[in-house]
């Protein structure tokens, strides 16, 4: 008999992003996509907390997470040899996934979520940021290497 393995969701995040940057060149440390990956992991956390009460009180600031995160995704998308941190922040936001993404839409569509749901998908989308910036934070500053 065959049994299956279930892998935490952060343990396969990380497993793909071995997979990817083994494949492919990475571009250079960016200390605005840094301090853009840590301000958005610690809003979002925090937005996050509220999905117990009713997404409508929530719906403006939801509004505005989303556009920061997209902005974060096209800055990603933007950069040159960046293909790995871009498909973190894809796979972070995407609506249809089982990050943050779909975390907030299952937010919207259900109105309100259970506290122990909020505080295992907080759990996943922190270890989700840790390594998007992570993999940041280990790229090469181009000011050191003069």
């Amino acid at each position: 008999m065959i049994t299956k393995l279930k892998l935490p969701a952060s343990l396969f995040f990380f497993a793909l992003l071995l997979i990817l940057w083994s494949c492919s060149s990475i571009s250079v440390f960016s200390p605005e996509a840094y301090k853009q990956a840590v301000d958005l992991k610690v809003e979002s956390l925090n937005l996050m907390s509220f999905a117990t009460e009713p997404f409508v009180e929530h719906e403006d600031e939801v509004s505005f997470l989303k556009t920061e995160l997209d902005k974060a995704y096209e800055f990603a998308l933007g950069r040159p040899s960046n293909e790995i941190s871009t498909e973190q922040w894809k796979i972070l936001i995407d609506k249809d996934g089982n990050l943050l993404g779909g975390f907030l839409n299952r937010w919207e569509t259900e109105g309100m979520l259970g506290e122990m749901f909020v505080t295992e998908m907080q759990s996943l989308v922190g270890d989700a940021f840790d390594t998007i910036i992570g993999l940041e934070s280990g790229k090469i500053d181009p000011s050191e290497s003069k």
